[in-house]
């Protein structure tokens, strides 16, 4: 498992019993996660004392119950990178802190290719790992079908300081768009998608991640450039594996390009256990 174990402004306190005691900053927030099925003793003195903690509802989603007053969004560093947090209606906060080893893993591809490098990020989300491919830099197409998600990412770029750097803002259907870029002939350097469980788009199409995600990596490859550099998937989905997204990109991407592969768990240190807690899965297409 690779660990996202450079943060400052973040830290998993604990876990237990389906829940995150998490540090955003100054702010201590209480989130569900289901991965926790352990019921080690919630002994932490913040467990009792923090300002948040998200509540599910039995007849779906859920809210916020606050204990102390929080700011409706704050920032928070990584490295050189400041993002925007905020509590969301379904949990989130708007930044994955795990990810933060394929920022780090990506950027240094970038910075030490010897050339311009074009990054597409497809399910792009609020702009974590856009803003560090930015910060390397590359230039960046950034694709996400909600609005809301890449208004949130462009104020993540002004946070950041990147907000003048080579990026272009696409709200769209991720598939539809790689489709008309082929049309086009636009190449990229480097893919990364993180990619929805579930989704419906705007005509109600149902999007299932284990029924798409080979279909949908075949087609990205044709936006590949002559010499890509690397392509990354992530996945949140149960059941798919990070053995599983290796499998696929060994199937799509390297009988064209040749080069490596590489998958693992990524997770986030836990400060009251010293263990790991494994929160994704990713999986990489490298050149040699």
């Amino acid at each position: 498992m690779r660990s996202a174990c450079q943060w400052e402004d973040y830290e998993l306190l604990d876990c237990s019993d389906g829940e995150r005691l998490e540090r955003w900053g100054d702010i201590i927030l209480i989130r569900p996660d289901p991965q926790v099925i352990w019921k080690t003793p919630k002994n932490h003195p913040l467990w009792k004392n923090a300002h948040a903690r998200y509540l599910r509802s039995n007849s779906g989603g859920g809210r916020w119950e606050t204990y102390k007053k929080i700011p409706d969004a704050w920032s928070v560093k990584y490295k050189s990178l400041n993002f925007n947090v905020k509590p969301m209606g379904f949990k989130h906060t708007g930044i994955f802190p795990e990810q933060a080893v394929n920022w780090d893993f990506m950027s240094d591809i970038i910075k030490n290719a010897g050339r311009p490098v074009k990054v597409l990020n497809l399910f792009a989300y609020t702009g974590c790992a856009t803003i560090a491919a930015l910060k390397a830099g590359a230039s960046v197409c950034h694709v996400d079908a909600s609005k809301g998600m890449v208004a949130w990412a462009k104020e993540n770029a002004a946070t950041s300081g990147v907000a003048d750097k080579p990026v272009r803002w696409i709200v769209d259907d991720c598939i539809k768009f790689v489709r008309r870029e082929i049309r086009r002939g636009n190449k990229y350097d480097i893919i990364i998608m993180d990619p929805p469980s579930y989704g419906r788009g705007p005509g109600g199409e149902v999007w299932k991640l284990e029924n798409e995600v080979h279909s949908f990596v075949d087609i990205c490859k044709d936006v590949l450039s002559d010499d890509p550099l690397m392509v990354l998937v992530n996945s949140y989905t149960t059941g798919l594996s990070p053995s599983v997204m290796e499998y696929i990109l060994g199937c799509t991407v390297s009988p064209k390009y040749g080069g490596k592969l590489t998958c693992d768990e990524i997770g986030i240190p836990v400060k009251n256990t010293g263990m790991n807690l494994p929160c994704g899965a990713s999986a990489m297409w490298l050149k040699d």
